[in-house]
């Protein structure tokens, strides 16, 4: 389960790059309810998605050259500079090297070895996310690779995760739980690319769920809010009713109203 009491290993941020920070605000404020607060002038644009006055995630404005509307997940590293180095020497790359953000943390982006960018941060003074696993905020990951044992590698090189199967009727899904955290510590699954046609879309990629009170609901939200469905509301056996959704943008995310966990 995730929560703020953040791990190595564990998401510990997320944040959004869209080409209108103000449309992108509208839009997940009719969603979760957020509401972006602004870092100041000398953040360049990023700035906060507050629910109910804690942070939920984080956005900014970027122009086109910087790639498509995304998000983009960060994971909690006690040395930024050690697990750049790491990632290098399981193959993956660097692609902006670690920099200190003011006082707040250490961060860098990185890019596993199919290519997918992910962060890493190293906490100052701010630690991470306020909030998790409440309506209207980050409670799930899954990873869309090409390659699912050749990914677990790697993030177990990177970050010592490690992985167990979830068997369901037809097949079985693989968890990720930081290293030593077990089951209590599971927030996330590798997904193999091309069991997924909407993930087969658009190649490799990171996909933050989001948690909603009425999954249904947050479909009709987003629709009328200019989003886009890459998956209608799905009832998922144990676990809970998801959809895919896409906002006016093109950023890719899911929704799940989960399943209570039994006992």
């Amino acid at each position: 389960m995730l929560t703020t009491r953040f791990v190595t290993g564990a998401p510990n941020w997320i944040d959004l790059g869209t080409p209108d920070i103000e449309g992108a605000g509208a839009f997940y404020a009719r969603l979760f309810g957020w509401d972006f607060r602004s870092a100041g002038p000398e953040a360049g644009g990023y700035g906060f998605f507050q629910l109910d006055g804690r942070t939920a995630a984080a956005g900014m404005q970027n122009p086109p050259e910087q790639g498509p509307p995304s998000w983009n997940v960060y994971f909690q590293s006690p040395d930024a500079d050690a697990t750049a180095r790491a990632t290098e020497k399981a193959h993956g790359s660097v692609l902006m090297p670690p920099t200190d953000v003011a006082e707040e943390g250490r961060m860098a982006v990185l890019a596993d070895r199919a290519g997918v960018p992910f962060g890493i941060w190293q906490p100052g003074r701010i630690t991470g996310l306020d909030v998790v696993t409440a309506p209207g905020s980050l409670c799930w990951l899954e990873l869309y690779t090409p390659d699912l044992p050749a990914a677990a590698g790697f993030y177990n090189a990177v970050f010592g995760w490690e992985t167990s199967a979830v068997d369901f009727e037809g097949g079985s899904y693989t968890c990720v739980n930081p290293a030593g955290q077990e089951e209590r510590g599971m927030f996330g699954g590798i997904v193999p690319l091309d069991a997924d046609p909407t993930g087969a879309e658009s190649g490799p990629h990171w996909l933050p769920y989001f948690e909603v009170t009425d999954t249904d609901e947050a479909v009709r939200r987003a629709q009328e809010g200019g989003g886009g469905v890459r998956m209608p509301a799905t009832d998922l056996a144990g676990v809970g009713r998801a959809a895919k959704l896409t906002d006016p943008y093109g950023a890719r995310f899911a929704v799940i109203r989960s399943t209570p966990p039994q006992g």
